[in-house]
């Protein structure tokens, strides 16, 4: 039988609790959602901006919570026969768990941040990884003052590896967050145009992004991307922060890990690279460049943390693009099919010149055209307009033949596409769903991506109803 993930007594002490009721003995999980709740799972009662958790402490209870970490000043509202841990505060307490569980721990840690790539990047580490050890790695994208406290709280005591997601919306945001994960390995993908609603320039978020050093464990590593505009400020500040060891990644010779050779095909590419020095032949199972340039970063992490290269770099062939991230499917129509590219998660301007270079790679059988549907990109501030607008140039260098417009911002596009590839604008996505579905046809290759907010994921919905997605068919 495997060790719980926490005993009652360890749970308490970490979480400066004080137990009420009858408490199970051992904690199998943490959950802060009592609909995904597993029998066994301590449920932490957080409260939220739109919900609190202590609202759900019965129904939780009911699913078969061992226990219920709740906050002393909720107590009376709560069933008088609860299995309770009671503290002062819910999200200090689930704090202080993930403090002490990285205490306990022996794993290698690495933490990734970046304007893009961050959950891609997550997620190739853990399947490298796991050839080589158990793996504990963040949930979807946990990535901030809950998600990782919470990641660190669920990582059992005899992991081998650990993979952390640290993102940031402000300055100052990753500091707490990267002093609790303490990493041996430090990544950061790429420092972008992204959340410049809140800052005042793209060096500014290089510089926050650049917190991610003050949690390094003493001798850890950073990976910096040295094709990156902001590579020179970002190596500055890792040496400034006293990181003694700095490694890069990217396309020339010059980088630590780089890349010798590359062929794309439309699942994935395949790619000779050198990494710290060692050659390597590799698969990727998702398309697109981006995914190879931070398969780099992802090998020589692999290689730092004392893990097995060559089986890491045997496991990415197995790494597919997550849902709404690049994901592709293949939908039936009467006459042939069509490609569908699912980014609909969200955008800013790197990932959206990244996603139009995918479209642009994809082939295509004629009369079948590339069509990007393209909906705003939020958090960009005063410059909103002018980088929409820009994006006439990648779209023009992908070859597409056709864009879909969505949002007010996106009218700046519009305005800049050559009129043969403009195929409709529309103030919001709901309006375009009907048109898109009898507008496309069989042997398109159809992109959809904008920022979460412009609500794009109900257009890629809509196309996999009217034309449910071969694999779905098949399985069914």
């Amino acid at each position: 039988m495997s060790e719980p993930l926490w005993t009652l007594d360890a749970f308490a002490e970490a979480a400066a609790g004080s137990t009420r009721g009858d408490v199970g003995a051992d904690i199998t999980g943490i959950s802060i959602d009592s609909r995904s709740l597993e029998p066994g799972d301590a449920f932490i009662a957080i409260k939220g901006d739109r919900l609190d958790g202590h609202d759900y402490v019965a129904a939780a209870l009911e699913a078969g919570a061992s226990l219920a970490l709740v906050s002393e000043d909720k107590l009376s509202e709560l069933p008088e026969n609860g299995r309770y841990v009671v503290v002062s505060d819910t999200l200090e307490a689930m704090r202080k768990l993930g403090i002490a569980a990285r205490a306990r721990s022996k794993a290698r840690i690495v933490a990734v941040t970046g304007s893009v790539g961050k959950t891609g990047t997550k997620e190739a580490l853990r399947l490298t990884l796991e050839q080589s050890g158990k793996v504990h790695a963040s949930a979807a994208s946990f990535n901030n003052h809950w998600g990782v406290p919470l990641t660190l709280a669920r990582m059992p005591a005899d992991a081998d590896f650990g993979v952390f997601e640290i993102g940031m919306n402000h300055a100052g945001e990753i500091i707490p967050l990267v002093k609790m994960v303490r990493p041996h390995v430090a990544i950061i993908t790429t420092v972008q145009p992204v959340h410049l609603e809140y800052f005042d320039s793209v060096e500014k978020i290089a510089q926050a992004k650049a917190e991610i050093f003050s949690g390094l464990e003493p001798g850890g590593i950073a990976i910096l991307n040295r094709d990156n505009h902001q590579y020179d400020l970002l190596k500055f500040l890792a040496v400034n922060a006293g990181v003694s060891v700095v490694q890069t990644f990217g396309e020339a010779a010059s980088a630590d890990s780089h890349i010798e050779n590359h062929a794309s095909y439309p699942a994935g590419s395949s790619v000779d690279a050198n990494i710290l020095g060692q050659e390597i032949t590799y698969k990727i199972g998702a398309p697109g460049k981006h995914f190879i340039k931070n398969s780099l970063a992802v090998l020589t992490a692999v290689v730092d943390l004392g893990a097995d290269l060559a089986k890491a770099g045997l496991a990415l062939d197995a790494m597919r693009a997550p849902k709404g991230r690049g994901e592709v499917s293949r939908l039936p129509m009467p006459d042939g099919e069509l490609n569908l590219i699912d980014e609909s998660y969200n955008a800013n301007p790197a990932s959206m010149r990244a996603a139009l270079a995918v479209l642009g790679e994809a082939p295509v059988t004629r009369p079948g055209r590339r069509v990007a549907v393209l909906g705003d990109m939020l958090e960009l501030g005063a410059e909103a307009d002018r980088l929409h607008g820009e994006l006439h140039v990648p779209i023009s260098e992908a070859g597409i033949d056709a864009v879909y417009c969505v949002g007010p911002h996106m009218h700046a596009l519009w305005q800049n596409l050559p009129r043969e590839i403009r195929a409709h604008y529309s103030e919001n996505a709901k309006d375009l769903e009907d048109l898109l579905l009898g507008e496309v046809r069989s042997g398109d290759v159809v992109m959809i991506k904008g920022s979460l907010g412009t609500r794009m994921g109900p257009l890629v919905e809509a196309l996999k109803k009217e034309y449910p997605p071969a694999d779905d068919i098949a399985a069914a």
